[in-house]
């Protein structure tokens, strides 16, 4: 079995909270593990990074995730300045109504990770989704760099490449003490020392799906140490 990727840096990132991009967050914390300062780095975040395929059959998006980003951000500009999930689910900005979704959606990794929570759930993770997906795409633009989201680009990161992956804290935040830290700082700290110490990063990047369900998660995404 060929080894997995190197990384040299494991970022652990919480996000909790549905505000415009110039407010303060406290629910926002990153942490930061590693032997060393040089690229490349793995990014996890504790984030929605698409969207179940119920949403891209009602709506007749094409199967391409770049596009659905493009598709959301034009309907829901909650990057621009001043502009809260609120304001577009109540039509004063955007047009959230011809892009709404269902709460019994759920991707299949959401359905195999058990209890984490419905992308369309507004007053809880909908609305952390719909403020942060313009950024995943902001970033995707902007970032020079090699840098590979996991898995849109495809399952295998190129060596060499930095990487953005879904996770889920809750998959192992009871396996580490939290000492000091508060919730939202366990979350993102047991991100990155997971990717840093556990061993089972090569593996988690290859999870055992068939044929199928590898290409559905193409386009719905995948959640980092799902089984």
């Amino acid at each position: 079995m060929k080894s997995g990727p190197r990384f040299e840096r494991h970022i652990g990132i919480d996000y909790s909270g549905g505000q415009v991009a110039t407010a303060s967050l406290k629910g926002l914390r990153v942490y930061v593990a590693g032997r060393g300062e040089a690229p490349p780095t793995i990014v996890g975040i504790d984030h929605g990074f698409s969207f179940p395929m119920a949403y891209f059959k009602k709506y007749e998006l094409r199967h391409d995730w770049g596009l659905f980003l493009d598709d959301f951000c034009l309907h829901w500009p909650t990057d621009a300045d001043h502009t809260y999930v609120d304001f577009v689910r109540d039509g004063a900005v955007g047009n959230g109504a011809a892009r709404s979704g269902n709460t019994r959606w759920k991707p299949l990794t959401e359905q195999r990770a058990g209890s984490a929570k419905s992308l369309f759930h507004f007053d809880v993770q909908g609305e952390f989704t719909h403020s942060g997906l313009p950024w995943l795409r902001f970033i995707r633009q902007h970032v020079n760099r090699p840098l590979h989201f996991w898995p849109f680009d495809s399952w295998d990161i190129p060596a060499g490449s930095s990487a953005i992956a879904e996770v889920y804290p809750r998959l192992w935040n009871r396996t580490y003490p939290a000492e000091d830290r508060n919730p939202d700082q366990h979350d993102a700290w047991v991100v990155a020392e997971w990717m840093r110490t556990s061993g089972a990063l090569s593996s988690a990047l290859r999870p055992a799906l068939d044929v199928a369900d590898r290409k559905l998660t193409e386009v719905e995404g995948w959640i980092l140490g799902v089984g």
